[in-house]
């Protein structure tokens, strides 16, 4: 516990806890103003959608009969623990440690949705006619910018060594 307390780290789970803080007050907001299944069209090809997905992305096991709630649950927490873990050993690598503090925050975002609501709360839907991406939320492009950044550091970093002399 007093490894979290390191200004190193901290500044990191602050990064994570701003991405809940959003996630969640954007996931209020359109919960409070839209109703089950309301779009509201934004621009041509974005509306604000208000859905629950049970499932994993792209309501992947949404409709598995329950289980997948704990799984889903399950697999938060030991993502958060292997998370810390890691911000905890690379807390001085800045682009890693952004990553990953991205990928916790989206994480810890739809777990606790999970557990307070039973669902995943998404708002967000991209569509250009009949093409649609599944609707997402703030977690989400979280988990996906920080995933992104986390295959990029992996790759700058093999570069890095292999054009050293």
């Amino acid at each position: 516990m007093r490894d979290l307390l390191n200004p190193s780290i901290r500044k990191w789970l602050g990064i994570a806890l701003a991405v809940i803080v959003l996630d969640h007050l954007t996931k209020f907001w359109v919960s409070s103003a839209l109703d089950y299944q309301e779009a509201i069209p934004v621009l041509p090809f974005f509306s604000l959608v208000l859905v629950h997905n049970t499932g994993a992305a792209f309501s992947f096991l949404a409709d598995a009969g329950g289980w997948q709630r704990w799984f889903f649950i399950t697999v938060g927490v030991v993502a958060t623990v292997v998370i810390v873990r890691l911000l905890k050993r690379h807390a001085h690598d800045t682009h890693l440690a952004f990553a990953l503090a991205l990928v916790l925050g989206g994480a810890l975002g739809n777990v606790i949705d999970r557990v307070v609501l039973g669902h995943v709360v998404d708002f967000l839907y991209f569509h250009y006619k009949s093409f649609a991406w599944p609707a997402f939320n703030v977690a989400d492009s979280a988990i996906t910018v920080g995933a992104a950044l986390l295959i990029w550091d992996s790759l700058r970093g093999k570069q890095a060594t292999a054009s050293k002399p």
